[in-house]
């Protein structure tokens, strides 16, 4: 998303003044107030410090009462010497500040600047047309408005907020707060964060909290945070009594692009992942991109695991765009990356929402990535989902194709590979839900942007990976 705002001098006012800054550089500084037709202005804020690269801008601002910190980077394009007669803002988020500055080549200080948001028209719609057809808005700043949303596609009265302790220190009380806004009723269940949550035993605690707070079927869900937290949420709406509606609000990249959309949803087991589930579409999913902005790099290269799946699959030119980039780059272009990913999700459901054929392409790297994750316990997902999917590449393309998968792969911290033998991983795959009766199916990127399904009897696809016999 760009903005471009064309800057005269009767647009700003101007407070040149000599300062050193900690680069070193002495330069005049001016204090910008920027006018542009789709932002508003906010409250004041204290400021931080500025480092501009050739291009980069690193905002550090201060605090406010109600808010904690920001650290955000922006992209700016200075078309002209003149100071800031045109500027070019890529990937803006809620919060961004008129701040003094010269020019981009030099260190500068940020000053009190004003708060501004971004107005309702620069959200993204994609609409799933699914057994239930329902919206997804990808956007930033939209958490404190997800009462509003909701509100527009379900009659209930009460909402429960089901999320993990993590996610609720960041977010429980800013979704909170909109629910009750909107005239929801809201009770919140909080459980650890992490994987070994995602079980039976968390899922009877939520009907346990469910049936004590009288929740009815004509309230609803609110899953609030990752891909465990979205699971198990839609796991409970989907059989707390016999069906609920609820709303998807994913908090981490893997959630935004992948497990909240399409309506799988479960729980794990001791024998393998999500092997206990169903298919419940939500009534809408709401990703708000600054919500990213809390990751930690592990958990954004996580996602990024996804995503190089889905140029893998489906979209060679997303695949090129990540070339282009690294787990410290990416963020620049965030808001391409998400919608693309978003639709080729949606795309892919309403051709086979239930995962009998086409759907199945959406596994490419789980194979391997689900036995990784097994075996190892400490792997996250996206983690093991790219070594899957270096490794079946390695087995089934030419070196061209496994070298360029690799290079993308480690640009984003990712491993290509597992230190666990081959023979041991192999085993492991039989608790695959792609596994038919005594056949495997696993799916091959012979061309990025293609995916296939290929089919094999168990043993033989043991032997043929190196594994021993089933």
């Amino acid at each position: 998303m760009y903005y471009i705002a064309n800057a005269s001098h009767e647009d700003y006012t101007r407070d040149f003044h000599q300062q050193k800054s900690p680069g070193g550089v002495t330069g005049g500084l001016s204090a910008v107030t920027l006018p542009f037709s789709h932002l508003k202005l906010g409250r004041k804020v204290s400021g931080g410090l500025l480092s501009l690269g050739k291009s980069a801008v690193a905002i550090s601002a201060g605090r406010r009462a109600d808010s904690p910190h920001f650290c955000m980077v922006y992209n700016l394009l200075l078309k002209r010497k003149r100071i800031f007669s045109i500027i070019k803002y890529e990937n803006l988020f809620e919060d961004v500040y008129a701040f003094r500055a010269c020019h981009a080549s030099e260190h500068v200080r940020c000053r009190t600047g004003f708060r501004l948001q971004r107005e309702e028209n620069t959200m993204k719609t994609i609409t799933v047309h699914a057994s239930q057809t329902y919206p997804i808005w990808i956007g930033r700043g939209l958490l404190g408005q997800c009462g509003t949303y909701l509100k527009q596609q379900t009659k209930a009265q009460t909402a429960a907020v089901i999320t993990d302790d993590h996610v609720d220190c960041y977010y429980g009380d800013i979704v909170t707060k909109s629910l009750e806004e909107n005239g929801f009723r809201t009770i919140k269940f909080v459980f650890p964060h992490g994987e070994a949550s995602k079980c039976s035993k968390t899922l009877n605690q939520i009907y346990d909290f469910l049936c004590e707070n009288n929740i009815t079927r004509t309230d609803c869900l609110v899953a609030l945070g990752g891909g465990v937290v979205g699971d198990i949420t839609g796991f409970a709406a989907a059989t707390y009594l016999r069906g609920l509606d609820y709303l998807q609000i994913p908090t981490s990249l893997l959630a935004q692009v992948d497990s909240s959309v399409g309506g799988k949803t479960a729980i794990d087991l001791t024998g393998g992942k999500n092997l206990v589930g169903a298919f419940k579409q939500p009534v809408a999913v709401l990703c708000d991109l600054d919500t990213l902005h809390t990751l930690p790099k592990l958990f954004l290269a996580d996602g990024m695991g996804e995503v190089i799946k889905y140029g893998m699959i489906r979209d060679e030119k997303l695949f090129t765009l990540l070339e282009q980039h690294t787990l410290e780059t990416v963020s620049e272009v965030m808001d391409e990356i998400v919608p693309t990913c978003i639709d080729i999700k949606r795309d892919v459901v309403e051709h086979d929402e239930f995962d009998t054929g086409e759907r199945m392409i959406l596994n490419f790297g789980h194979t391997l990535g689900h036995a990784v994750e097994s075996y190892y316990e400490t792997y996250t997902h996206g983690s093991a989902v790219a070594a899957g999917m270096c490794m079946m590449t390695k087995a089934t393309c030419t070196p061209e194709l496994y070298v360029r998968l690799c290079d993308c792969v480690k640009a984003y911290d990712l491993p290509t590979e597992v230190d666990a033998p081959v023979a041991e991983l192999v085993p492991l795959c039989g608790n695959d839900k792609k596994r038919a009766s005594a056949s495997l199916r696993f799916i091959v990127c012979e061309t990025i942007g293609r995916a296939e399904i290929r089919s094999m009897p168990f043993t033989e696809f043991a032997a043929w990976m190196g594994g021993v016999d089933a």
